[in-house]
């Protein structure tokens, strides 16, 4: 894991400290509301509907033992005792007082942690996959690379008033888990005809109330490359990027509008003014690479013998591992997911002594690290196969071993009117009307993979535009109503869900999302066809003939 310099602890520093000032003199009338929001904005403050927001950045999702143990008592000593992980990896507080805001800030500081540039026309956290660093499928590790990225945007002067927020993601896998074709920017890690490995450039994907595929404007960057290819991309969004209307001032607006082969020439035009002055030595990625370096794997961890005796004697156990964990790269080691859906809990939450616990496990089993995942739930990346029955009890004690992770129960979910300002209809209670719904694992299991999203607005935080099922709540004159959407996917086939139809009402979201799971279960070809691979085969006919003849 990346440690701070003198040079990073300093900036942290100083900004816990101006915003300090900033917060005061405003409590004390010194600082108008409009100049103050654009000040709080650049520390990860919000004003909710009940009380400030804070979000806190979570760099391309890796926490240590001792991050974690500083958010839970940050939760208990100035929140209400828990905080919320979000699609893009950063760690929500919901009821911070506005005067204790620098005070956590101070905290978070002192652990390498801060909350600067998680909100506002910036460039915000880039994320990556949680399996970085030991997925199977993996050409190489991506975070040394969000590091260098992180480095590079963090309070860059040119970009801190952009027209609208500006998101990058990375992979370095095979298989896309870090929902790149919706970024801004998307990094693939590719090999190249000769062997090199460079960067496939992704550009104009987004979500919200747009949703848009992003295109390829370069198939292959060498690494050297990577920092100016940005610049020059970042350049022509914030000279040409639309500042008059919020709404088309993201840069998939200025792509699709002006045309990729129009961009991809502004681009090159820009890059050829820096390419040999931001070049990224082999060097600098060398020294960073040494910041990730693998830990101590022990040898003789595939020896072990009692992990299969379990599984064979314990079908719960067998279960859990089957759907909460994932292959990893090094044998005798697997990566552990750590499910923050429980039914009765709302997805994302974390209470402060499941973080302490949490905190305690990764230390024993896990080299004293965890990563938060695009699902909003969390991951031990390197538990040894001789630990996993005792982790899964520790797991199962705190509520945190629901054998979901991909399936129907393991729903995105925002904080919808429960905490939002800009929501326009509940998420939390329809998440857990479903579970409800669901109450079987047999049948939950039954169903495979599959993806439901719910946010409470056009924004999208919770992906739905890319859900399996994508709900979407609407105001009604004054009523809650819920668009639904059926075929989307953010992984590697991107593509975004198709309206089934006319909103549907409160009280029949949930019986509606039961009838669609009806209609896969009778559509599907055999028991392996996914519900996307079936909406894909038969579209959106049956379902919404079978749910509008009914609702």
């Amino acid at each position: 894991m990346y440690q701070y310099s003198n040079k990073d602890q300093t900036l942290i520093d100083e900004r816990v400290t101006q915003f300090r000032d900033q917060t005061e003199r405003f409590l004390k009338g010194e600082i108008p509301d409009d100049k103050y929001r654009a000040l709080r904005l650049m520390n990860g403050l919000y004003v909710q509907t009940y009380a400030p927001l804070l979000r806190v950045a979570g760099p391309y999702g890796l926490l240590s033992s001792k991050q974690i143990r500083k958010l839970a008592s940050i939760a208990r000593d100035y929140d209400k005792g828990f905080c919320h992980f979000t699609t893009r990896q950063n760690i929500q507080f919901n009821w911070p007082a506005l005067e204790s805001v620098p005070d956590i800030l101070d905290e978070l500081a002192s652990v390498q942690m801060h909350a600067i540039q998680t909100s506002g026309n910036c460039l915000r956290n880039t994320t990556t996959d949680q399996l970085a660093g030991v997925a199977t499928d993996e050409l190489e590790d991506p975070r040394p690379y969000c590091e260098i990225i992180r480095q590079w945007t963090i309070l860059h002067p040119e970009f801190a008033y952009l027209p609208r927020k500006f998101k990058i993601a990375v992979s370095g896998s095979t298989q896309d888990r870090a929902a790149t074709q919706f970024h801004d920017i998307g990094l693939h890690l590719v090999k190249n005809d000769q062997g090199e490995i460079g960067f496939k450039v992704f550009v104009g994907g987004g979500l919200g109330r747009t949703p848009v595929i992003a295109k390829v404007i370069r198939p292959f960057l060498e690494k050297k490359h990577l920092l100016s290819y940005l610049e020059a991309i970042l350049r022509v969004y914030n000279l040409y990027g639309r500042r008059d209307n919020k709404y088309k001032a993201r840069i998939k607006i200025l792509v699709r509008e002006t045309g990729l082969a129009e961009i991809s020439k502004k681009v090159e035009a820009e890059w050829a003014l820096i390419k040999d002055k931001l070049e990224l030595s082999a060097q600098r990625v060398a020294e960073m690479r040494e910041q990730f370096t693998p830990p101590a794997y022990l040898p003789s961890a595939s020896e072990d013998s009692s992990y299969g005796n379990k599984l064979a004697n314990n079908p719960d156990f067998a279960t859990w591992v089957k759907h909460n964990t994932a292959d990893h790269k090094v044998a005798g080691y697997r990566a552990v997911y750590i499910s923050l859906k429980a039914p009765e809990s709302p997805p994302g939450d974390c209470t402060d002594s499941q973080l302490d616990a949490i905190a305690d496990l990764a230390d024993q089993y896990s080299f004293g690290m965890a990563r938060t995942t695009h699902r909003q739930n969390l991951v031990l990346a390197d538990v040894q196969q001789a630990d996993l029955f005792d982790v899964w009890q520790k797991l199962d004690a705190l509520r945190c071993a629901t054998p979901n992770i991909g399936k129907a129960t393991d729903m995105i979910c925002c904080p919808g009117l429960d905490y939002c300002s800009l929501a326009n209809a509940g998420s939390i209670g329809v998440a857990k009307e479903i579970n409800e719904t669901l109450d079987s694992m047999d049948y939950v299991h039954d169903l495979g993979d599959l993806k439901i999203n719910i946010s409470g607005c056009m924004n999208g935080c919770a992906h739905q535009s890319v859900g399996h099922i994508g709900i979407l709540g609407v105001d009604k004159k004054g009523a809650e109503w819920y668009q639904v959407t059926l075929g989307g996917s953010s992984e590697n086939d991107a593509a975004i869900g198709l309206r089934l139809g006319p909103a549907v009402s409160k009280q029949n979201i949930t019986p509606v999302i039961k009838t669609i799971l009806e209609v896969y279960l009778e559509q599907r070809k055999h028991d392996e066809e996914s519900f996307l691979a079936t909406v894909r085969r038969v579209g959106v006919g049956p379902f919404k003939e079978k749910v509008y003849a009914t609702y």
